[in-house]
């Protein structure tokens, strides 16, 4: 799923089209988002020591992630997202292991751990072409 919590979304069908809001959860495996002032429901609560008022509560709902679009800030309008690999500024290793065939011999001893350094997954709005 491209859309995070977090991110500044505008929905892009329905009745709420046009409207533009926080994501403010994610349900990935549902494919699903609550977005912030975006597609209120009524839940008529009963009297209880939490709500004694009881009657109806207004609370948002959540819709599925087909109908918003992330919102980039740059090009005033939503966009798909892409992503690339970057190298990091600072120099990050990671060792990984190598397969048998790949061992390096090196002074009569087998080398088997390979440094490396780290690539980032950022992610670019496909419209302005910048870093979201």
């Amino acid at each position: 799923m491209r859309i995070k919590k977090g991110d500044y979304v505008e929905v892009i069908s329905g009745a709420e089209a046009g409207k533009r809001g926080r994501v403010l959860v994610a349900f990935p495996r549902k494919n699903k988002v609550i977005v912030e002032g975006i597609n209120y429901i009524y839940r008529h609560m009963k009297k209880s020591q939490q709500n004694p008022q009881g009657g109806r509560v207004e609370k948002e709902a959540p819709m599925d992630i087909s109908k918003v679009m992330l919102y980039c800030p740059h090009a005033q309008a939503p966009s798909r997202v892409s992503y690339r690999y970057e190298e990091p500024v600072g120099k990050k290793t990671e060792e990984a292991q190598t397969k048998p065939q790949d061992q390096a011999v090196q002074d009569g001893k087998v080398q088997d751990v390979v440094k490396r350094e780290k690539r980032i997954k950022v992610r670019y709005a496909k419209k302005s072409n910048r870093q979201i």
